[in-house]
């Protein structure tokens, strides 16, 4: 038996999917998150196989999510749900260590392969991704250095949200004065000094919706 973690913020969508998978003999879902950090704790909690993570939700994306369980020792295979095509998207998602990169568009369709797929160790591209991408994966060529520790991503999303940094310091588990000097250090780092502008491009890399 195939053990399934679905974490998507709408109900519906997770409604949908799981429906799609219980006509599936040989797999089941054994949790269900509403956003990333549910999801990490929840795949904690129950080890899953396979985790079905949407891009875009609140708290941690599915991105971020997907790869903190890449570097758990036995973490379960990750399953990235977005609309987002694009080549960028895709290598930063496999950079990630995400396994299975399925278009929400064609989800009913490829959801299901791409499950079995990641699970004998193979990974799973929509047929809509494009074919560059497909080579620059054959031929392993080298991806940018990411410029954020896996710290200043989840702050940059909080700050995007809207969270304050003593609301940050809480989620994150850290002090204010900590939480503070991530957002300074992120901050720098992309030389935005405004949120407005740290909103605009947390929207630019898909980690929340506009």
């Amino acid at each position: 038996m195939i053990r399934v973690l679905l974490a998507d913020d709408h109900a519906i969508v997770r409604g949908g999917l799981r429906a799609l998978l219980a006509r599936e003999f040989d797999i089941q879902v054994v949790a269900e998150a509403e956003d990333g950090r549910e999801a990490l704790r929840l795949a904690e909690e129950t080890r899953p196989d396979v985790a079905a993570l949407d891009l875009s939700m609140p708290l941690l994306n599915g991105l971020e999510a997907a790869r903190q369980m890449a570097s758990w020792d036995r973490g379960p295979r990750s399953i990235l749900l977005t609309m987002h095509a694009e080549d960028r998207y895709v290598l930063e998602a496999l950079r990630a260590g995400v396994r299975g990169y399925v278009l929400k568009k064609q989800a009913a369709a490829d959801l299901v392969r791409a499950i079995r797929e990641v699970v004998s160790g193979c990974v799973y591209l929509s047929p809509g991704i494009s074919a560059a991408v497909v080579e620059a994966i054959r031929s392993s060529a080298p991806l940018p250095e990411q410029a954020l520790t896996t710290r200043e991503r989840e702050v940059l999303q909080l700050v995007a949200e809207g969270k304050t940094t003593k609301e940050i310091a809480a989620i994150l588990g850290v002090s204010v004065k900590t939480a503070d000097a991530h957002r300074t250090r992120l901050m720098q780092k992309l030389n935005i000094h405004d949120i407005a502008g740290l909103t605009r491009y947390a929207i630019r890399q898909g980690l929340i919706q506009p």
